[in-house]
């Protein structure tokens, strides 16, 4: 994507109302407007809130948001230019339940409030393999503890991705956490079951892998 591109989508991002670009120090003070009130100033309504980390091009978000116009569905990403799609796509279908956030999912808790998140979805994220990457992995103990303490004590978790690495991982330290894990599957399109959320809605990416008849996996869990 050439800069002017990405410039024109930053510059479109400001004008859509279903997207949210707080500053770092804004956050970090504590004193985030939208903190603990997401459903009654953004969605006005008390419908269950879910998050979509790392959410890309947004496709995932607005699909989520087409399939249970009863929920209420946060794509959070730092790049921008990215999910401009998928804010476009929910204003130009009046997909009311959709919105987006940039920031860093390492702020997560002060954009949210304690149980105020019903769900939480990782979708397709990098599984950062290389030892010095492991602290930016999405679902390493330390971003564990961050959705922790802003999911209701219900909440649910899921995973989907095509690293065997991360599933394998994921699964290992759940497990060794003494998590609940309530499904899990190493190749959702080829093994029967598997939830119709996972397999009908699909990534601009995930089509490449199905493509080249990559597995495809998913979990879902509890962490509290």
């Amino acid at each position: 994507m050439g800069s002017k591109n990405k410039l024109k989508r930053f510059k479109e991002n400001e004008t859509f109302d279903n997207v949210f670009q707080p500053t770092r120090d804004e956050l970090t003070s504590g004193n985030y407007s939208l903190k603990g009130k997401w459903r009654e100033k953004v969605f006005k309504n008390e419908n269950p809130l879910v998050l979509e980390l790392g959410c890309g091009k947004g496709e995932y978000t607005v699909g989520l948001a087409q399939r249970y116009p009863n929920k209420n569905f946060v794509g959070i990403d730092i790049k921008g230019a990215r999910f401009w799609r998928g804010a476009e796509t929910a204003i130009e279908e009046d997909i009311d339940n959709a919105a987006f956030v940039r920031t860093q999912i390492e702020l997560i808790e002060y954009v949210f409030d304690a149980n105020e998140v019903d769900e939480i979805w990782i979708t397709f994220p990098d599984p950062q393999i290389k030892y010095k990457r492991t602290k930016h992995r999405l679902t390493n103990f330390q971003f564990l503890e961050r959705y922790r303490k802003i999911l209701k004590p219900d909440g649910l978790m899921h995973l989907k991705t095509d690293s065997e690495f991360m599933h394998g991982y994921t699964l290992g330290l759940l497990h060794g956490l003494g998590y609940e894990v309530l499904y899990a599957n190493h190749n959702v399109y080829k093994l029967e079951g598997s939830p119709e959320e996972v397999t009908e809605i699909q990534t601009f990416y995930e089509n490449q892998y199905l493509e080249k008849d990559k597995a495809i996996t998913y979990i879902r869990f509890k962490i509290n």
